[in-house]
């Protein structure tokens, strides 16, 4: 099986897809829309995916290239723990850091760590956490998870985790081909559209769920690409895929709704 994900191998996604499917051989790209179209072009089996942090909320860039993309299927979830761990080349004062270098998302969540220690250094944006490995040298720093640590040599590791909030997490899906759900499931994935013209859609919807006695769990929403004041809402709700009850749930929602996609269904790891 082969799985695509961000790279290189020591960043966070390449652990979801160590925790996903252990066994799977890893194709490491440059950016999240190479990790979906190696999917969606047939190159790969699967793809991991980051969709959501605790502190920073929804990975837009992904839920863009999701719903844009066709045949695929989410199947899998797992929530990482994360911590991070400011790293450099060998053991550097702080008052030598000029550039600190990371993902913007692992940038942001340290943000106080950095304006405290390093408030006139040059943020270096790079597509991955474990990236910033490549560019350390006697004035740079990076930042990457505490699952690299011990991992390289001559590197040193603050002691400490660095991020702004101590109790963070993101969530990952995995992706494959095709429209054809599980069987079962213990959350369902879709996302629908409504009109800017439309009246109480979005109540009407959440309604049909509350009337099932299902409980949603995740809603937001992204503006529809070339269409002005329309808006794509994302919704994640408890349930099993194969229970009658999600099924015409579903069925309704797909009735007054335009645009619906089921983007996954897929139990926790």
């Amino acid at each position: 099986m082969k799985v695509s994900c961000l790279g290189p191998k020591e960043s966070y996604s390449a652990l979801a897809v160590e925790r996903l499917c252990e066994d799977a051989e890893r194709l490491y790209c440059s950016s999240f829309s190479a990790t979906l179209n190696l999917l969606t072009e047939g190159i790969v089996d699967a793809a991991v995916l980051p969709v959501e942090n605790w502190i920073m909320g929804s990975v837009v860039q992904n839920l863009d290239l999701i719903s844009n993309a066709e045949h695929v299927m989410g199947v899998g979830e797992y929530v990482m723990p994360v911590e991070h761990r400011l790293v450099t080349k060998g053991k550097i004062p702080y008052s030598n850091i000029q550039k600190v270098c990371s993902h913007v998302q692992a940038i942001s969540q340290c943000s106080e760590f950095i304006g405290k220690h390093f408030p006139f250094a040059k943020l270096v944006y790079t597509y991955s956490t474990a990236e910033s490995l490549s560019l350390l040298d006697e004035h740079t720093a990076g930042i990457v998870g505490v699952h690299v640590k011990g991992s390289k040599k001559g590197l040193v590791f603050s002691e400490g985790n660095i991020a702004d909030a101590k109790n963070n997490f993101t969530r990952f899906l995995l992706f494959v081909r095709g429209d054809t759900p599980p069987e079962h499931s213990e959350f369902v994935y879709f996302s629908v559209v409504f009109k800017q013209e439309t009246t109480g859609g979005l109540c009407r919807l959440l309604e049909v769920f509350n009337r099932h006695g299902v409980n949603v769990t995740r809603l937001e929403s992204r503006p529809v690409r070339d269409s002005f004041g329309n808006y794509r809402f994302f919704i994640e709700f408890s349930g099993d895929i194969g229970s009658p009850i999600v099924k015409s749930a579903l069925e309704e929602a797909k009735k007054i709704s335009e645009g619906y996609r089921l983007l996954g269904a897929y139990g926790q790891s």
